[in-house]
């Protein structure tokens, strides 16, 4: 049995975000607000084959290595995984399995040129059979497979699409409830999640659906699954600023003097990371948690100002003063 399967439903999931949910991050939403089960920013198949196996680089100096780092407090924690080629996924999933992983889950939805171009993220979505050779490649690290994608390329096409992902028989699929034309620009569809759940009916009932796009809290999460017949909600921009919010907490019901502790554990965190990470990335952080209280802009002015954790810290606390 899978992790998966003994979980109780709405299953409520952190969302995988670049330059956001690195090992840092992850770790202190587990522990302020533990998610039901925890992604890991995506990383590129390709990219651990070449700069493993290819150049042969040492892990403890490999990036990719760093995001694949996890605690086991994140537990359930699946590593999302991206590419267009079966054998690439084959031998990252291999490897997320000898990491201890508990599942895979391989990104079909990011709208990035960059990756597209690779026939990755969201351009899977025009290979549906491209698509099903990746699922099936994954499934031979024998750990449980999903799948994140959204509800179509240009327009939705959930009665296309959903039915070629189920062949495949992932054990779960979130739908980002947009199209990759839409981006995030407009807001997510939820109206389409019970039509997706009506297609898993039809044609896979043992696959768990998941709906993603606009949910800023715990009781917004409950009340769509509740709504849509979905069986887990993935939160995404409603974890930027609020560790707590799988904990059911709002930014409003988190104190000043938690927000600024919380940020500069994060930072402190942050640069226990190897190899390193450029200190700027974190401070997208910064306008998150550093609002909603007299002084808050003055303030994160001064914090992107900083050039690291123990500067960051120090104008807190001066700021406290």
């Amino acid at each position: 049995m899978s992790f998966w399967e003994s979980l109780t439903k709405p299953i409520i999931v952190s969302a995988p975000l670049a330059d956001v949910t690195d090992p840092a991050f992850r770790k202190l939403l587990a522990k302020y607000g533990k998610p039901d089960i925890t992604w890991t920013e995506f990383v590129s198949a390709d990219g651990l084959y070449h700069t493993r196996e290819m150049k042969k680089m040492r892990d403890e100096e490999n990036p990719l290595m760093r995001d694949l780092q996890f605690d086991d407090a994140e537990r359930p924690i699946v590593a999302q995984l991206f590419t267009s080629k079966p054998e690439m996924m084959a031998y990252a999933a291999k490897l997320a399995a000898e990491l201890g992983f508990d599942g895979i889950d391989i990104n079909m939805g990011c709208p990035d040129e960059s990756i597209e171009k690779q026939g990755s993220g969201a351009a899977m979505i025009q290979a549906p059979e491209v698509a099903q050779a990746v699922i099936r490649a994954a499934k031979e690290s024998g750990l449980p497979v999903s799948v994140k994608t959204r509800v179509g390329y240009s327009s939705e096409i959930l009665d296309e699409w959903l039915p070629a992902l189920f062949e495949a028989e992932p054990v779960a699929v979130t739908l980002h409830l947009r199209t990759r034309k839409e981006m995030s620009v407009v807001p997510a569809r939820w109206d389409l999640m019970q039509k997706a759940v009506a297609l898993r009916d039809r044609f896979a009932p043992g696959i768990l659906m998941l709906g993603n796009g606009d949910v800023k809290s715990l009781a917004e999460a409950k009340q769509k699954a509740e709504e849509t017949g979905a069986d887990g909600v993935m939160i995404g921009r409603g974890m930027f600023g609020n560790f707590w919010v799988f904990a059911g907490r709002k930014p409003e019901d988190v104190s000043k003097e938690e927000k600024l502790a919380a940020l500069v554990e994060l930072a402190h965190e942050y640069e226990k990371l190897a190899p390193a990470k450029p200190f700027h990335i974190l401070k997208k952080h910064v306008k998150a948690f550093v609002s909603g209280f007299d002084g808050a802009a003055e303030l994160r002015g001064k914090l992107m100002e900083t050039n690291g954790a123990d500067e960051l810290e120090r104008a807190i606390s001066e700021n406290r003063l």
